[in-house]
């Protein structure tokens, strides 16, 4: 077609445009589902594994609560006899092989029947409860465990033990933060070792790491049993899973 007017020319040079539109739309029509394609590929060729990794440990620290009561219709009476019992009490303590620097008195408490608004005339054979708790706090767990054993004597001895808060004792590990690499090094190991087994099957190669999970650690009981809680037991283990994704090539 020949364009010798301006018109003329003026028509070419549109049409000429429109055709490089077109040529470029079919072009990038072709290529962006082209390349969506490419990456669904590339992103599907990646395995996702678990690794697991378990370490024995045993605590460090002891916490017992060792909380007793005394009863009297008398105030002061209540309170003389707290303070004789708290002489017992350390005496058992400095018995056992504890130092002073690892116990501790709570406050006292105080409870005046007289004051409840619900109580019944059977509640007054003795109108005030007095109880202190005595913490001892020692990084000795075996000699903790051997006391608690042997708190009958404290019993023997006409005290009464509280323990209607909860267990007295709670062993702790503390050094979570110095074993957590040595862990994630073993569950990263493992779970390379499962993708190889992936990859050896589906006749590929595992390549790097694309993302990954550390996990959250856990302190668990060593010994697992309903009744067995983990703040109860001295020996214990440690475990983290981590998701690493792989690379296949």
């Amino acid at each position: 077609m020949e364009c010798s007017s301006d018109n003329g020319r003026r028509c070419c040079a549109g049409k000429l445009v429109a055709a490089v539109l077109v040529a470029s739309g079919l072009a990038l029509g072709g290529f962006f589902p082209g390349w969506y394609y490419y990456q669904s590929k590339v992103n599907a060729n990646s395995v996702t594994v678990k690794g697991l990794a378990e370490m024995d440990v045993r605590a460090d620290l002891a916490i017992w609560n060792l909380r007793y009561v005394v009863t009297s219709n008398e105030l002061p009476a209540a309170q003389q006899k707290l303070s004789e019992q708290r002489t017992v009490i350390y005496n058992f303590l400095a018995k056992q092989g504890f130092n002073q620097s690892e116990i501790s008195e709570g406050r006292i408490e105080t409870t005046d029947l007289m004051a409840n608004p619900y109580r019944s005339n059977n509640d007054m054979n003795a109108r005030f409860i007095v109880n202190q708790t005595i913490t001892i706090r020692s990084a000795n767990v075996d000699l903790v465990d051997k006391a608690l054993r042997q708190n009958g004597d404290l019993v023997a001895a006409g005290i009464i033990l509280d323990n209607q808060y909860g267990q007295p004792v709670s062993y702790i590990f503390t050094g979570l933060n110095q074993i957590k690499p040595q862990m994630l090094e073993q569950a990263t190991k493992n779970a390379a070792a499962a993708a190889a087994e992936f990859a050896k099957a589906s006749d590929s190669r595992v390549g790097r790491i694309r993302r990954a999970s550390q996990g959250v650690f856990s302190i668990l009981p060593r010994v697992q049993a309903s009744d067995n809680s983990e703040s109860q037991s001295i020996d214990k283990t440690v475990r983290v899973v981590s998701t690493i994704e792989y690379w296949l090539e």
